[in-house]
């Protein structure tokens, strides 16, 4: 495990920081002033991702990069932390291979996967339902502290809660992840435009809550490789929430519904891409307060080329 000099050998230095990143490698060869910058660094550069953002190539489809980014992750660890094995001595006690395993399952794991429970966690579109407020491909941070904490919270149902705890509760207009009563192992993201006990229908492509017709403006043409003929339309809820939804020109059977009565403790979703979203006037319904898994706050990457500088705020003006 070491070498003559009393370093680290190069092989087992590799091998660590594959499964332990340069975290629990720096920790393996004795320098731990390097595991700290490195925890200090990545924290930083997390923060900036979350404001900031990856670029985006135009039209340039990297949705395959994801997966292969794992791999150069660990290939990268290797590079940073193998050149330093020679000079450092493994004599602390955290450089032990047990205190190694369990620093980096604390500190590296742990702390992610609080952030993941606690804060915020990354979801990815993977269709067009909610265009053109979230593009497929788009890469989204939702705030996990918004509405509580709830079953799907924790990872794994580590923690089988019931009901929510030390939450608010959603207003008309947020757009959130959740999951319905039909495919509980699936996120999905919509809009909530139904609170308890309101009144919800779909009357010729528009959308009525308590019997009044929603505030629709319409924007003009709209069309992409997906939609050959639509129209870009300002939906303005009750109080003043605005976003864009898009109608195509042909009817769809989500165009008129029977009246749902939203029940108490729950929300009728629908998708801003009305004629192309599985939501809650189908068989997904209404969704309980309790199935909210966070909401939607800030893109970070699209991974089809889409640029998302203008929309990266997703519940910007969200609120009643």
């Amino acid at each position: 495990m070491s070498s003559e000099s009393g370093s680290r050998s190069r092989w087992s230095t590799a091998l660590v920081s594959v499964f332990g990143g340069p975290f629990g490698g720096f920790l393996w060869i004795g320098a731990g002033w390097l595991a700290v910058a490195w925890l200090v660094g990545v924290g930083l550069a997390e923060l900036v991702v979350c404001y900031v953002g990856f670029p985006v190539f135009p039209g340039v489809k990297l949705a395959w990069a994801v997966n292969l980014a794992r791999l150069g992750l660990a290939v990268l660890s290797v590079v940073i932390v193998v050149p330093f094995a020679s000079r450092f001595r493994p004599g602390k006690w955290y450089a032990r291979g047990l205190w190694v395993l369990i620093l980096v399952l604390l500190v590296s794991y742990g702390a992610a996967l609080a952030v993941r429970t606690f804060l915020v966690q990354p979801f990815s579109m993977r269709s067009g339902s909610m265009e053109p407020t979230l593009e497929a491909g788009d890469y989204l941070f939702a705030s996990k502290s918004a509405y509580g904490y709830g079953r799907y919270s924790f990872p794994f149902g580590l923690i089988p809660i019931q009901e929510r705890v030390l939450g608010g509760l959603p207003k008309r207009g947020d757009v959130v992840v959740f999951r319905p009563r039909s495919d509980p192992d699936t996120d999905y993201i919509k809009r909530i435009v139904g609170l308890p006990g309101d009144r919800i229908q779909m009357v010729d492509g528009r959308l009525y809550i308590n019997r009044v017709a929603v505030k629709l403006e319409d924007l003009g043409d709209y069309s992409t490789a997906d939609i050959p003929s639509a129209r870009l339309e300002r939906e303005t809820l009750p109080k003043g929430v605005s976003y864009l939804v898009i109608d195509y020109d042909v009817s769809s059977v989500g165009d008129d519904t029977p009246e749902i009565t939203v029940p108490a403790g729950e929300y009728f979703m629908l998708g801003d891409n009305r004629d192309n979203s599985a939501d809650s006037r189908f068989t997904i319904g209404t969704v309980p307060y309790a199935n909210l898994v966070g909401k939607a706050v800030r893109l970070f990457w699209n991974s089809n080329g889409i640029d998302y500088a203008a929309r990266q705020v997703v519940n910007g003006s969200a609120g009643e």
